[in-house]
Order: structure tokens, then C-alpha cells, then sequence
């Protein structure tokens, strides 16, 4: 558990981490390289510590070296087991190189955050269209490409990252080239076909909502630093927003937390950008969020809105949510009713009435953003705030409670 006793204002400088969402697909990509890959500022989290297992079972040899992890590519084995699936959600991001790199791959569906169903259709839907022929059998994926990836036009119905991910990593070694329309434009995307593209593949338009993909015979291992968590770095805005703080944030790109901003802004805070920093100046007294509805990249991102949850529920006055892409993604409003937060929710939409104070409850952690929220609207409360759960928020953030004790706050992560 994470244990906090608040309130806290928080004050320092922090370095934000790789991003997660950004390196288990890079560790995907590796699959594709002949030779050696070095991937530097890597989280160490234990979802990327999954993606390191199931590329070591698929016959790779890895090893990390501080923030570096370097991959030897040397695949011997087509399926993942059950276990390695299980443990996390984005591991389905594997089924597209395994494909390229085997011209076969067998693996069960994903698990990990429980946040409503995440049918993987759209990658399998999509992968046929590159001459993928798929079995589905007891909860089982027996996939093959026998005359080997084909290039073709897909057009996505949703701009789902992880089917984006799954057809570039499909397409990028395949035969003739590959439009995907409706394309997700996330930064991770970018961040992906960048190295792709060091290594030798030839992918356009990433960030865009049409992707073309030629087509390469082979691509080679190289060196990539893995771009900044957004997701991180707004969550450390949140903490230091409900503690009235003044923090600054080194490792940050500006550019990918433009969208999310304005609630930062409209609660009062001071946010001043510059170069790869960010400082954030929090108000003694916060203001309500309003609006926020969660869309698909530059929209504001599902995973930001629990921690702007916890900070609209100190704020004065009615912010109001709309969850547009997970239907479970509420669960940590009953924790942060617990902790006196006054929020009603009813199907997609929640309306948070602000509160003058929080008081310290024992709270548990539902998955890996919900289980942030907690420890950000713990650090206001007063009193002490236990949340349960933390393995959760080990596969997000890298030391999240040492992370905090850095900027002030009384703060301590201890064994169950």
C-alpha cells in the first residue's frame, strides 16, 4: 500500500520518466530488427518488465543497464503463454511483429486493467486485410500470413492505437504498401514509426490520420530515446494543483501536454513552458474544471482524466466529465468519495461538486490511473490516507510515492 499523511504543499523539481504507452510497443518493434536494439530512458515499471519476459520467451535476449534496455534479437518461438498475456493490457501490441517477423503467432487474448471491455476486433478485422488468416478458439488466436504480409487500404472505424500499432508493425516489412485511414495520432504512434524509421523502414505520416507504409525487405537495430510520459507528468500537475504547489518538471515535451492544458488553466494555476521544463504554480484556493470530455488524441486523454478528477473535486465550484472511450474508467470515484469528494455518476458522465477539504480514508486502488487519483487527492487530505493496490500503479509510474517525498510530501509505500 501507499501510505500518505496530508495535507502536504508540494515544491521541487522532478525529472518525468520514459513514457509506458511509448516503450511496450517499441519492445514490439524490436522483434523486427536483426541485430541489436538499445532503447534509453526506459521506465522501470512492471508492465514493461512483462514486455522484457515475453520478448525473453520468444527467444530475445534482454538486459537492462540503469535506464537503458538492450534487445538481441534472436526469435525462436512464435506463441506467447497465458501468463504473459494476462499480465497486461497493451500485450496484444506483440500479435502484429509476430506475424511479420514468424509469419505466425499464437497468443490468448490480453488482460490487465479491468476498464470494460477492449475487443480486439479492430486488430484482427484489420490484420486480415493485410492477408492475415486468423482462427479464434477457446479464448485462443492462431494467426498466419502464408503468403506473407500483404500491403492494403484499411480504414479504422475508431482510431484505435493499439490496431495502429499492430497493422505499422504488421506492414513495415511486408510486401507493397499499406494506407491506414483514421489512424490514431497519438505521440506514441510517432514515437514508434521514428524508430521504425532509424532502423530502416519507411512510414509516413505518423501523427497524421493517414499512415502510408512501404513496404522494406528487412530492417536493422539502432539506438532511440524513448519520448516523455504525458500521462506522468500530468499526474504530478494534479499532485501539486491540490497542494497549492510549485513544482517543475524537467524531461517534459510541451507539445504533447497542449491538450491537456485547460483545466490546469481554468482551476487558476500558473503554467509556464520552456524548452523541455514545465512549472506549475497551483492557487491557495483551486476553481472547478468545467468541461472535459475524453477523446482520442489532441483530445483530452482518457488516462489524464482520474488524476483531474481528484483535482476538480477540491475545486469551487460544478466540473462535469465525459468518458468517451473506457466504460469503467469511474471506478475510482467511489475511493475519492471516501476521502469526502462529492461526485455523481451516472453512465458516461460525472459531476463533481467541489469541496473545501478531503479527509484521510483507507481507499483501494481498481487499476493503474484510478489508483494515481487516490494518491493525488491523498496528498490534500487530512489525515492519513492508506491506498491499497499499489502493484497497479507499479506498471504506470516509476516510484511514485519516492517521486512525491522528493517534492515535500510525507508519503511511503509499504508491504501489505
Amino acid at each position: 500500500m501507499i501510505i500518505i499523511d496530508g495535507p502536504a504543499e508540494l515544491s521541487g523539481e522532478l525529472t518525468i520518466q520514459g513514457a509506458k504507452n511509448s516503450t511496450l510497443p517499441l519492445l514490439a518493434a524490436a522483434l523486427l530488427c536483426k541485430g541489436q536494439t538499445v532503447l534509453h530512458n526506459c521506465p522501470n515499471l512492471s508492465d514493461v518488465d512483462t514486455g522484457l519476459r515475453i520478448l525473453e520467451h520468444l527467444g530475445c535476449r534482454c538486459r537492462r543497464e540503469g535506464q537503458d534496455l538492450i534487445v538481441d534479437n534472436a526469435v525462436t518461438c512464435c506463441e506467447i503463454p497465458e501468463e504473459l498475456m494476462r499480465g497486461m493490457r497493451s500485450s496484444i501490441v506483440f500479435l502484429g511483429a509476430m506475424i511479420s517477423r514468424c509469419g505466425q503467432a499464437s497468443l490468448c487474448s490480453p488482460g490487465g486493467c479491468e476498464l470494460g471491455p477492449r475487443p480486439i476486433d479492430l486488430h484482427l478485422s484489420s490484420l486480415r486485410r493485410l492477408g492475415v488468416e486468423i482462427d479464434e478458439s477457446g479464448g485462443w488466436l492462431s494467426c498466419r500470413a502464408p503468403e506473407g504480409i500483404q500491403g492494403a487500404y484499411v480504414s479504422l472505424s475508431f482510431p484505435s492505437v493499439g490496431a495502429t500499432e499492430n497493422l505499422i508493425l504488421a506492414a513495415v516489412c511486408g510486401k507493397g504498401t499499406t494506407i491506414i485511414a483514421n489512424a490514431a495520432r497519438e505521440p506514441e504512434i510517432s514515437d514508434l514509426c521514428e524508430y521504425l524509421n532509424r532502423c530502416g523502414g519507411r512510414v509516413y505520416g505518423a501523427g497524421e490520420s493517414c499512415v502510408i507504409i512501404d513496404g522494406v525487405k528487412e530492417l536493422f537495430g539502432c539506438e532511440h530515446r524513448v519520448m516523455p510520459d504525458r500521462i506522468a507528468a500530468v499526474t504530478y500537475m494534479a499532485a501539486a494543483a491540490v497542494t497549492g504547489g510549485n513544482i517543475t518538471l524537467r524531461n517534459v515535451d510541451n507539445t504533447h501536454i497542449l491538450p491537456m492544458l485547460s483545466p490546469f488553466e481554468e482551476s487558476g494555476c500558473e503554467v509556464r513552458q520552456l524548452g523541455g521544463c514545465l512549472n506549475i504554480m497551483a492557487p491557495r484556493c483551486l476553481g472547478a474544471v468545467k468541461h472535459i470530455r475524453t477523446m482520442p488524441y489532441p483530445g483530452f486523454p482518457t488516462d489524464a482524466q482520474p488524476a483531474v478528477m481528484a483535482m476538480a473535486a477540491l475545486g469551487r465550484g460544478t466540473s462535469v466529465f465525459v468518458e468517451n472511450i473506457f466504460e469503467n474508467r469511474y471506478r475510482h470515484a467511489e475511493g475519492l468519495q471516501r476521502l469526502g469528494a462529492n461526485i455523481k455518476v451516472e453512465g458516461k458522465v460525472a459531476v463533481v461538486e467541489g469541496v473545501e477539504r478531503l479527509a484521510g480514508a483507507k481507499v483501494d486502488a481498481a487499476d493503474l490511473r484510478g489508483g494515481a487519483a487516490l494518491v493525488v487527492a491523498g496528498l490534500a487530505a487530512h489525515g492519513r490516507t492508506e491506498v491499497t493496490g499499489e502493484p497497479f500503479i507499479r506498471r504506470g509510474y516509476e516510484n511514485l510515492a519516492e517521486g512525491l517525498a522528493n517534492l515535500g510530501a510525507r508519503i511511503r509505500s509499504q508491504e501489505e
